[in-house]
């Protein structure tokens, strides 16, 4: 059973890497707005609705499935586009997506700390 599973695994990693070399490069761009950041993305020959945000763990990814048929089953692989920590300034919980034309925007609130942080620290006596 192990050896099945590695072995569809290695067919999986196999033919992703085949793929890949015909997929066109993704368009990612950042925009800082007043209250945020926009993070705009396309993937040329894909259409918008197949891509999909998700924030786990702290990281924003920004990925779509790409259906495999291994011996007769179909397994979702995924291709992630954008992956990367949010930063610390961003309000996690305001985090939202939306698909306008072409593309997928994922809209990043500022919180209070995009302004900085300052706190004068009191000193412990002995």
């Amino acid at each position: 059973m192990k050896k099945n599973n590695f072995q569809d695994l290695l067919t999986s990693v196999d033919v992703l890497n085949t793929i890949n070399g015909g997929i066109s490069e993704p368009s990612l761009t950042v925009q800082q707005q007043a209250d945020g950041r926009e993070l705009h993305v396309r993937v040329p020959g894909m259409e918008k609705e197949v891509l999909q945000a998700e924030v786990h763990n702290n990281t924003l990814s920004v990925f779509y499935l790409i259906p495999i048929t291994v011996r007769e089953k179909v397994i979702q692989m995924p291709q992630v586009v954008y992956s990367k920590t949010i930063p610390y300034f961003v309000d996690v919980s305001g985090i939202r997506a939306e698909h306008e034309g072409q593309e997928l925007i994922v809209h990043m609130p500022f919180n209070e700390l995009s302004n900085g942080y300052h706190k004068k620290l009191t000193l412990d006596e002995d």
